[in-house]
This record gives structure tokens, sequence and C-alpha cells, in this order.
């Protein structure tokens, strides 16, 4: 059973991302964004996404990776295929993973939202092991953060769909209402 302790995950990995900051002052974290990530596209396994998330990305270990290792980004979460969780900032801190965003008239998301990142892409169905760690996940935070509800649970497709497609139609928002009861 997870838990939360001074804004991290326990017991998860913990790989601390330099892509992250404070987040402005009186802000409540009140929106969760669901990712999907994979490095190299539509491949699993391995350690590319940490990398990414620490500035540590061989631009020449694939061609794909020359158009992104300058980019400096990150996810309070990465639960990959296994459901093993990987914590990269810490939930009162900013992750930088929406980017250009907004949510019922709010702008820049990443102000006050937490960003989940599943190990997947739009077309591929993601695994059991991650939905049952995405759903425990969730009601931990759902349990911890008084001001988050289920209702505000969104896609990055959601906040930024001019140009993001995540979590995609792989996603089954349906199970996740039904577990919710939204």
């Amino acid at each position: 059973m997870i838990k939360i302790n001074s804004g991290w995950l326990d017991p998860v990995r913990r790989i601390e991302s330099p892509n992250a900051d404070d987040r402005p002052a009186d802000i409540t974290v009140d929106l969760i964004v669901l990712h999907n990530i994979s490095l190299p596209p539509n491949e699993f396994g391995g350690e590319d996404i940490i990398h990414l998330f620490c500035n540590q990305l061989d631009p020449n270990k694939h061609p794909y990776f020359k158009t992104i290792a300058h980019l400096r980004v990150s996810s309070h979460l990465l639960i990959e295929r296994q459901g093993n969780i990987v914590q990269f900032v810490p939930f009162h801190r900013r992750a930088w993973h929406a980017g250009e965003s907004c949510y019922q008239g709010r702008v820049a998301c990443n102000d006050f939202s937490i960003g989940i990142e599943l190990e997947g892409s739009d077309h591929i169905p993601y695994s059991e092991a991650q939905y049952a760690t995405l759903f425990e996940v969730l009601a931990c935070l759902l349990e911890h953060y008084p001001a988050l509800n289920a209702q505000q649970i969104v896609g990055h497709q959601h906040i930024a769909p001019d140009r993001k497609t995540d979590p995609g139609e792989s996603f089954n928002w349906t199970r996740l209402r039904q577990r919710f009861a939204i």
C-alpha cells in the first residue's frame, strides 16, 4: 500500500528531476493530468524516459532522440508497463509536464496539477498492471489532497487539444469513470 510522505509516494523508486520548480504562492493542487510516453516511440522498457526527465538522454542512441534531447521536461510520476512507479518530482513542487495548456479557463496547468505519465502510446492498450497501479495512486492522491476530485482527472489531450493526443484512444476512460464512480 502506498502513502504520501512529504510530497513523495512511499514506497516507490525516487529519481529527482532537475526539471521542476516551486509552484506559485497560494496555489491549490486540484487537477490530475494523465499522459503517455514511450522512448523510442512505441517501444517499452529501458531507462530512456528516466534519462529524458533527468536531462541525460543520449541524442545519438536513436534518431528520434536528436529531436527531443534538448527538452527540459518532467512529470511527477511514471507508471511503467509492469506497474512499477518512478517519482521524479514531489507533489508540492511544479513538474514540467503540461506545457502550454488550459483547463476550464485556467492557463498554465503545471501550476495546479499533478502529472502522471503512463509508459505507452496512443494506440497500444495499457497493461492491467498499469491500471491497477494508476487506480491505487489516484485513490491515494484523492484522499490526500482535499481539493482534488475524480472529475478533475483529465488527459493531456483535454488541456492542450491543439497539440497533444495523449493518453490517447487506447486509454480506457470508461474503466476509470466506473472505478471512481464519476
